[in-house]
């Protein structure tokens, strides 16, 4: 029987602006990428092996770190992990070669999955009829740490070097360390899992067992895909004639798809209602649709932004209508569901950023956004496809699919 605590507002808030601050460890690499691969001498075709490094240091902490939320206690785990991922922020920002630049960048992905276990963390606390609220607050924060990550890199490369902004991140995971150190309940571990090797086996049990899991995880894969063509490649264009811009302007970009962390409350408090197949539908035909604008980008700005906008808007609302629905399943295995779940986001995110930096090598933006475009139609066709099949399974109407 599930136990949970109502969880505040203000404490939902706290663990958005911890999960914002962790996540952002793990994208303020991407306006950087110019000066980061000349300063490491990574030739420019290779330049998004940065991300890929980083995202699959993150599939790795999903399958060997996140689980551990499900057997010991959170607040040591937490505390822990964000005390860590300010020593490997320390590593990059010291890092003379690119051997101990790649280490530390593997190790700040692995440990950026504390961000997760904060979300499921909240399900757990929050009540049962507020859940798909409080997911998509902290969820928002989320999406806050993703975005200005951006901005905050441009602007303190621009003023300090690329260097500075890991410094300035592992300043941040110490004070996050310690706020939540005096905040988070101090509970006993769930004792459901009794060994390491039980607990990694049943992620993948998991996945073989739960429909819903194995479908909204597929669907993550391709939306963080078509999110990651477009935030690694974007500095590209942004930064060749005719715009040129700085470091900093770059970065601003990621202001505009704040849009996207506003939608995402919005769509748990739709999933909490019942909508949640038509709020994913509706929002995959908006990713798909906001190829078009963001394929005038280097001719027309005002169309870059009205594509970011769509763009961050659909992915999110698409994410957190996922995590409302996989978070109502096997309570006492939450860490291991969004472990599940979170492996296709990575799988997805980092094979999108290393085919967004080559498609960019060779054919330009235009390329870049027909790559975009057609893994958004995919996704779109795979929800169309296991539409039916979720309909007809009992365990999916009890769960909040639309009535």
């Amino acid at each position: 029987m599930e136990k949970n605590t109502s969880l505040t507002t203000a404490t939902a808030v706290l663990f958005a602006i911890a999960s914002g601050c962790a996540v952002a460890n793990v994208y303020y690499a991407q306006p950087l990428l110019n000066t980061m691969s000349q300063d490491l001498h990574i030739p420019a075709a290779d330049t998004g092996i940065i991300i890929t490094i980083t995202q699959s240091g993150y599939a790795a902490g999903l399958l060997l770190l996140l689980p551990l939320g499900d057997l010991f206690n959170r607040r040591k785990l937490i505390v822990t992990q964000l005390l860590l991922a300010m020593a490997a922020l320390a590593l990059v920002a010291w890092a003379p070669s690119r051997g101990l630049f790649f280490a530390g960048i593997a190790a700040i992905g692995m440990l950026a999955v504390v961000t997760q276990t904060l979300v499921a963390y909240a399900a757990t606390l929050a009540a049962p009829s507020a859940r798909g609220r409080m997911v998509g607050l902290v969820t928002s924060g989320v999406v806050l740490g993703i975005l200005l990550a951006r901005t905050i890199s441009g602007t303190l490369a621009d003023m300090a070097g690329w260097r500075a902004v890991y410094l300035f991140s592992a300043t941040l995971m110490l004070l996050t360390a310690i706020a939540l150190f005096r905040v988070l309940p101090r509970e006993d571990p769930n004792k459901t899992v009794t060994t390491y090797p039980q607990l990694l086996a049943s992620v993948f049990q998991l996945l073989l067992q739960e429909p819903i899991l194995r479908t909204r995880a597929i669907l993550a894969g391709f939306i963080f895909a078509a999110f990651s063509v477009l935030w690694t490649s974007l500095v590209l264009p942004l930064s060749a004639p005719p715009y040129e811009f700085s470091h900093t302007v770059t970065g601003l970009f990621g202001l505009i798809g704040v849009a996207g962390a506003l939608g995402a409350t919005k769509a748990g408090q739709l999933a909490d209602q019942g909508h949640s197949q038509r709020t994913t539908g509706i929002a995959l035909t908006l990713l798909l649709l906001s190829w078009i604008p963001l394929g005038f980008t280097t001719s027309y700005l005002p169309a870059l932004i009205a594509g970011i906008i769509l763009l961050d808007l659909a992915v999110q609302a698409v994410h957190v209508t996922n995590q409302s629905l996989i978070y109502q399943i096997r309570p006492e295995s939450r860490n291991r569901l969004v472990a599940g779940y979170m492996l296709f986001y990575s799988i997805g995110s980092g094979s999108g950023s290393i085919a967004a930096t080559t498609t960019y090598a060779h054919t330009g933006w235009t390329g870049v956004c027909i790559l975009g475009a057609a893994i958004s139609a995919m996704g779109l066709a795979f929800w169309a496809i296991t539409l039916p099949c979720t309909h007809t399974h009992k365990k999916a109407i009890t769960l909040g699919y639309d009535k």
